[in-house]
């Protein structure tokens, strides 16, 4: 019975030594973690995809579609981001966006891409996006005809977002 509670008590005290307490920013502020499911995959694309038509919309641009190519080129760099370790435009084999969407077989020309490492979700990252003068002006392109959107998320929270849009 001794060895049982010694044994518990190491568990206890190992354990609780993992909990690093809440994640906080620059600010001091608390970050909550957005959790993403697997399931959750086309409900956060098609929420996003409408947050981003009801900026289009009420900048006078008409919609953009979801695009199946768009989105599997962005999950690949999101994977690829997360491995590198830094939010940057170009694959650990020197893509650029322009080949990762050539190689997921879609046929439109490529607009633009934005990038962030975040623990948000997909609509605070928008939110972000549209204060920053490059990344609105992707968002708010004349041009763009077709959004993909994915994302990966590490074991800590941590989530890799990508936002591709093409013609």
């Amino acid at each position: 019975m001794l060895r049982f509670m010694i044994l518990l008590t190491a568990l206890v005290g190992f354990l609780s030594a993992c909990d690093q307490g809440p994640r906080v920013n620059e600010n001091g502020d608390v970050i909550r973690i957005f959790w993403i499911k697997d399931q959750d995959t086309a409900e956060i694309q098609y929420r996003h995809l409408d947050a981003v038509n009801a900026i289009r919309q009420t900048n006078g641009l008409g919609p953009v579609q979801l695009s199946p190519e768009l989105n599997a080129a962005a999950q690949t760099h999101a994977k690829d981001m997360s491995r590198q370790n830094r939010p940057w435009h170009f694959g650990s084999d020197g893509s650029s966006p322009l080949d990762r969407i050539a190689r997921v077989g879609y046929t439109g020309q490529f607009v633009s891409e934005n990038i962030s490492e975040t623990f948000e979700d997909d609509l605070l990252t928008l939110n972000a996006w549209m204060e920053d003068p490059l990344t609105r002006a992707a968002i708010l392109s004349e041009n763009a005809q077709f959004l993909g959107l994915s994302w990966y998320q590490e074991g800590n929270g941590k989530i890799w977002w990508v936002q591709i849009f093409g013609t």
